[in-house]
C-alpha cells in the first residue's frame, strides 16, 4: 500500500507478500527504507506545524494533506500519536495538532523538592525555571520529562507558574529505599527525598524483604490521580539499613550506576593482550627515548597522561602531552565501547572507583605505567616563553615508555622546597622539573591575563581506617605540581579543539556558555552589598569581570562565600558538538582530550583524530559522526552529573558518620549559604551543617537580593562569609543531615 507526499508515492507501512521468500538482508533493507520514509514524513509534518501561517488542524484534516489513500490513515494517525507521546508535537483534547509553542507548552525536566512543589527546568537553558505547585504536578516525580502549560507568566522577581499536562518519560522505574512491612502489605520509603511519596508494595511482591532492609523497588503502576501512591515490587534486597557497604551500595544504585561488567565485555577484554605487540608500532612516532613521565596522586592506579618538557636552543619550550591510546583497544560499537558510552565516566567514591573501563585496561594495557611500552596520542607543542603562545604543534599517533611514576607530593616538594632526598632520587629529572615549573607559571599568567576565572576553593579528603570508618577529614592541597599538570592539560585540550574546529570536522567540545545577564545583575547587587564594585558590560558579561571581583577580596571566608554565589550564577559546563567556547576558562576553543580512560568524550574524539591522521576520514565517516555526536555529548553530560551527585552523596554519608559521635562539641566555621529556612555553616574541614531559623531567639527576615538575615527585634544580621561559633546538636545519617545551633557571640 502506498500514500503520497507532494505527489511522491511512498509506502506507509511495510507490506511483505507471504508467497515470496525474502532473505534476512532483504527484509532489513526494506525495513530501513520504510523507516527512512516515515522519518521524512515526520520532518514534513514538523515543518508544516512550525510554519508561522499554520493554524491547528485536526488529525483527520492533517491526514488529507499527507495521505492519498484512505486505508493508510490509521498508520498516519499512529505516527502522529507516537510523535505526541514523545513530545515532538501536541494533540489537544479537541484532537487538534500543533507545535508545543502554538499551545504555549514548555518541555523540560520536573525537579521536585522535599516539599510537594517543584520546578520545570530546561537542560538547554531555553527558559527560566517555572514553578509547579503540588496540585499542578499531576503525578510527575523528580527527574521526569514533562510538558507544562504556563498558567501565570513571570512578573517582577516571581517565577512563571505552570501545570503539568503530559508526562513524556519517567526518570526512574527502579528506586532505592527503606522497606517497611506490616505482614499484609508494605511500603518503600525512597532514599531520594525529592521523591515525596512512599511506594505501596503488595505482600506477594516482598521478594523476601524484611523490615529495615534497603531494597531496589520497581514501580509497576504510576498514580493516575493526585494523592494516590505508586505501586511496585521488590526486585533486589541490598541488606540491612545502617551497614556501611549497604548504604554505599544504595547510593550507587540510586543514581543508576553499575559496578560490574557484563560477560560480553569481559570476553572482549580477555582477548586483549597485556603488552604492546611489535606490529602495533607501525606508523607511530617513537618517543620511547624521550624523558617522559607521569605525575598523579598517591593513590592513583590509572595513568592516562604523561608529559615531557624540554628547553629548545631558540629559547622556546617543547611540551609533549602524551595520552593513552584507548581506542586502539576499545573498538567502535564493540560491547566494550557500548558499555563505555553507557557509563560515560568513571566515578570516584571515597572508598572505591566505579570505572568506565575494566581494570585490565584502566590499570593495565591502557595505563601509562613506568618502564613499559604504551601506545599513545601525542600533542607536541612549541611554546614561546614571552607570552605563553603555542607557535608550532604536531599531533601524532605515538609510542612512549614512561621513565617514572611520580606523585604530586614528590614533585611539589622538589619545586617548592628543593627537597634534598628527592632531588637525589630524581636527579635525572631536575632540569625537566624546573622547565615544567617555569612553563606552567607562564601559561597560568597568560590564562588569567585573558580573563579566566580561578575558582580555587579548598577541598577536603575523607580518611578511612581499615574497617572503612571515617577517622579524619583533612584539607586537600592543590600544590605546584597539581597546577602544573592542570596547565599542560588545558593547553593540550585547547590546541586540539582549535585544530579540529578549523578543519571543520565533527567533534565533541567542552563548552561553558555565557551566564544569563539577569543572574549576573543579581550577583552584582549581592557583591555591592558587601562593599565591593563589579563592572559589567552593556551587552555581555566577561569572565575577567568576575575574576576582578575575586582579586579584590582579601578575606578568605568572604572570598569563598562570594565565589560560591558566583559559581551558582554560572551555567553548568557540558559537552556539545558545537564549539561555543568556555566562559570560565575564557577560551574560544576547548575540548576534553586528555583522559580517555575515565571520560567517553575524550575517547570519542581520539577516534576522530586517528581517522584524520590515518587518512581514513571521508564523507561516510563525516555523516556517521554528524549523526551520533549530539547523543554522545548529551549522554556524557547526563552521566557526568550523575557521577558528581553520587560522589557528593557518598561524601555526605561519610561526613555524617564522622560527626555522629561529636554531638555537644563546639566548632568554628563561616556562613556558606543563607536560605529562607536557615543558615548553612561550613567548618574548616569542609563539613556543612544547618542552623534552623526556628532555633534562633529572634524573628529573622530574609532579604533574598543580598542573602542577608536581619533580626526584627535585635537588628542582628547574618551574611555570607561571616565567622560564627556553633554547637553540634543533631546528626541524621539516614537523611545525611547535620544540625548546628548558634552560640552567643557567634557573629
Amino acid at each position: 500500500m502506498v500514500g503520497s507526499v507532494n505527489g511522491l508515492m511512498l509506502p506507509i507501512f511495510l507490506y511483505i507478500n507471504p508467497y515470496i521468500c525474502y532473505t534476512r538482508s532483504e527484509i532489513i533493507l526494506l525495513t530501513k527504507e520504510v523507516l527512512a520514509i516515515i522519518d521524512m514524513i515526520k520532518e514534513r509534518v514538523l515543518d508544516l506545524i512550525h510554519d508561522p501561517s499554520y493554524k491547528p488542524l485536526k488529525k483527520d484534516e492533517l491526514a488529507k494533506v499527507f495521505v492519498e489513500h484512505h486505508e493508510d490513515k490509521e498508520e498516519f494517525f499512529q505516527m502522529l500519536d507516537q510523535m505526541n507521546e514523545v513530545g515532538d508535537l501536541f494533540i489537544n483534547s479537541r484532537d487538534k495538532v500543533a507545535s508545543l509553542e502554538t499551545f504555549d507548552l514548555k518541555r523540560g525536566i520536573y525537579r521536585g523538592t522535599k516539599s510537594r512543589f517543584g520546578f520545570l527546568v530546561s537542560d538547554q537553558h531555553e527558559y527560566e525555571d517555572i514553578f509547579i505547585d503540588g496540585d499542578s504536578r499531576k503525578g510527575a516525580f523528580n527527574g521526569d520529562e514533562v510538558l507544562v502549560k504556563i498558567t501565570r507568566p513571570a512578573y517582577g522577581n516571581n517565577k512563571a507558574e505552570g501545570i503539568v499536562v503530559k508526562i513524556l518519560k519517567r526518570a526512574n522505574q527502579d528506586l532505592v529505599g527503606l522497606f517497611v512491612g506490616n505482614g499484609s502489605f508494605g511500603f518503600v520509603i525512597v532514599d531520594d527525598k525529592k521523591f515525596d511519596m512512599d511506594i505501596f508494595i503488595p505482600k506477594n511482591y516482598f521478594s523476601g524483604a524484611k523490615n529495615n532492609d534497603k531494597v531496589v523497588c520497581r514501580v509497576t503502576e504510576w498514580p493516575s490521580e493526585e494523592g494516590k501512591k505508586p505501586e511496585g515490587k521488590i526486585i533486589e534486597v541490598l541488606g540491612q539499613r545502617g551497614e556501611r557497604y549497604v548504604e554505599i551500595d544504595s547510593i550507587v544504585r540510586a543514581h543508576g550506576l553499575v559496578e560490574g561488567f557484563n560477560p560480553k565485555v569481559i570476553n572482549q577484554v580477555d582477548n586483549i593482550p597485556d603488552h604492546v605487540l611489535e606490529e602495533e608500532l607501525e606508523g607511530r612516532e617513537d618517543f620511547r627515548d624521550d624523558l617522559v613521565y607521569t605525575i598523579d596522586g598517591d593513590d592513583s592506579k590509572d595513568f592516562d597522561d604523561a608529559i615531557s618538557v624540554d628547553l629548545l636552543d631558540n629559547g622556546n619550550y617543547r611540551l609533549g602531552v602524551h595520552i593513552a591510546d584507548v581506542t586502539h583497544y576499545v573498538t567502535e560499537n564493540s560491547p566494550l565501547d557500548r558499555e563505555a558510552l553507557k557509563r560515560a565516566t568513571s566515578v570516584y567514591l571515597v572508598d572505591k572507583v566505579i570505572p568506565m573501563l575494566p581494570k585490565k585496561l584502566s590499570n593495565g594495557i591502557c595505563s601509562l605505567n613506568p618502564m613499559v611500552d604504551r601506545l599513545s596520542l601525542s600533542c607536541i607543542m612549541e611554546v614561546e616563553p614571552k607570552n605563553g603562545k603555542v607557535v608550532k604543534y604536531d599531533i601524532a599517533k605515538s609510542v612512549i615508555r614512561s621513565k617514572a611514576r611520580l606523585t604530586y607530593h614528590e614533585v611539589s616538594e622538589i619545586l617548592e622546597n628543593n627537597d634534598p632526598e628527592l632531588s637525589v632520587k630524581y636527579g635525572d629529572f631536575l632540569n625537566s622539573f624546573k622547565n615544567a615549573g617555569d612553563l606552567a607559571k607562564i601559561l597560568r599568567k597568560r590564562r588569567f591575563k585573558r580573563g579566566a576565572i580561578d575558582f580555587d576553593f579548598p577541598e577536603s579528603k575523607i580518611q578511612l581506617d581499615g574497617q572503612g570508618i571515617p577517622i579524619n577529614i583533612v584539607p586537600y592541597e592543590r600544590r605546584t605540581s597539581n597546577k602544573l599538570i592542570e596547565e599542560f592539560m588545558l593547553l593540550a585540550n585547547e590546541t586540539i579543539a582549535e585544530h579540529y574546529y578549523w578543519l571543520k570536522y565533527p567533534f565533541v567540545y567542552r563548552i561553558h556558555e555565557e551566564p544569563d545577564l539577569e543572574k549576573i545583575l543579581t550577583l552584582r547587587n549581592f557583591v555591592q552589598a558587601r562593599g565591593y564594585s563589579m563592572r559589567i558590560g552593556r551587552s555581555e558579561v566577561r569572565p575577567s569581570d568576575l575574576q576582578d571581583v575575586l582579586n579584590k577580596i582579601e578575606d578568605k571566608e568572604t572570598k569563598q562565600a562570594i565565589g560560591t554565589i558566583m559559581l551558582r550564577s554560572l551555567k553548568q559546563a557540558k559537552y556539545s558538538p558545537s564549539c561555543d567556547g568556555h566562559f570560565g576558562l575564557a577560551a574560544k576553543y576547548y575540548c576534553h582530550f586528555t583522559s580517555p580512560i575515565r571520560r567517553y568524550p575524550d575517547l570519542q574524539i581520539h577516534r576522530i583524530i586517528k581517522e584524520n591522521l590515518d587518512g581514513r576520514f571521508n564523507d561516510k565517516r563525516r555523516t556517521h559522526y554528524e549523526a551520533i555526536l549530539e547523543s554522545v555529548a548529551n549522554q556524557s553530560s547526563v552521566q557526568e552529573r550523575k557521577a558528581v551527585d553520587a560522589e557528593r552523596d557518598v561524601d555526605d554519608y561519610y561526613k555524617t558518620v564522622y560527626m555522629e559521635d561529636k554531638i555537644g562539641q563546639k566548632f568554628e566555621g563561616h556562613i556558606s549559604s543563607i536560605t529562607s529556612f536557615g543558615i548553612f555553616v561550613e567548618l574548616e574541614n569542609g563539613i556543612e551543617g544547618l542552623i534552623r531559623l526556628s532555633s534562633l531567639e529572634d524573628m529573622y527576615e530574609y532579604v533574598e537580593s543580598t542573602s542577608v538575615l536581619v533580626g526584627q527585634r535585635t537588628g542582628r544580621t547574618f551574611m555570607l562569609g561571616q565567622k560564627v561559633e556553633v554547637e553540634l546538636v543533631n546528626v541524621n545519617v539516614d537523611a545525611r543531615e547535620i544540625d548546628f545551633e548558634m552560640l552567643e557571640g557567634g557573629n
